[in-house]
């Protein structure tokens, strides 16, 4: 079968490629489909990640072995396309250079037959130009707002709490009253 996927760009104008590969090929092979068809020279390092239907970032899955001992970890070339993605799981992370995050939604958008005289991968169709650098990412948490700093871990003590430590000498006095001034 053939697995045609849509892996689009994360940015504010639409950039995407339609890209099709066979569902034996590997990750790897779609890594190097998808930097092809965006026309990175392949130099960077990249991986994929599981997610959820809601792109929930969830699983790493390396280029390369980045594990403490050398073959523990699994790399893309170890996942062929039919153990990852299916009509009921048809999205995954790519990110690519991680200096610049250069980051892609990628949709298992159909599962076809092969088309006979098709070499695969085959990119099917381009639309965006991609941009000299890549999308800027903003790692902001939305649960604090600017005017609260201290989000979720503020509390409900105040000074007359702080009285529970009068008298306590089970402290240890390291002579530093000066700096505390």
């Amino acid at each position: 079968m053939v697995y045609k996927f849509r892996v689009i760009l994360d940015a504010e104008e639409d950039i995407f490629r339609d890209i099709a590969i066979l569902e034996e090929d590997t990750l790897e092979d779609l890594h190097n489909a998808i930097v092809n068809a965006f026309g990175f020279d392949g130099m960077e390092i990249a991986s994929f990640y599981t997610c959820d239907d809601e792109w929930t970032q969830e699983d790493e899955i390396p280029l390369f072995d980045t594990g403490d001992v050398p073959g523990e970890q699994r790399t893309m070339a170890d996942y062929p396309l039919s153990s990852i993605l299916d009509e009921d799981s048809t999205k995954i992370i790519y990110v690519y250079d991680f200096l610049n995050m250069w980051t892609f939604f990628v949709e298992l958008a159909a599962v076809e037959e092969p088309e006979n005289g098709v070499t695969y991968p085959d990119l099917l169709f381009a639309h965006g130009e991609l941009p000299t650098d890549a999308p800027t990412k903003d790692f902001n948490s939305p649960i604090v707002s600017s005017d609260d700093m201290y989000g979720e871990f503020e509390d409900d003590f105040d000074e007359e709490d702080l009285d529970m430590f009068d008298g306590d000498d089970s402290f240890n006095d390291y002579g530093f009253e000066e700096n505390w001034n």
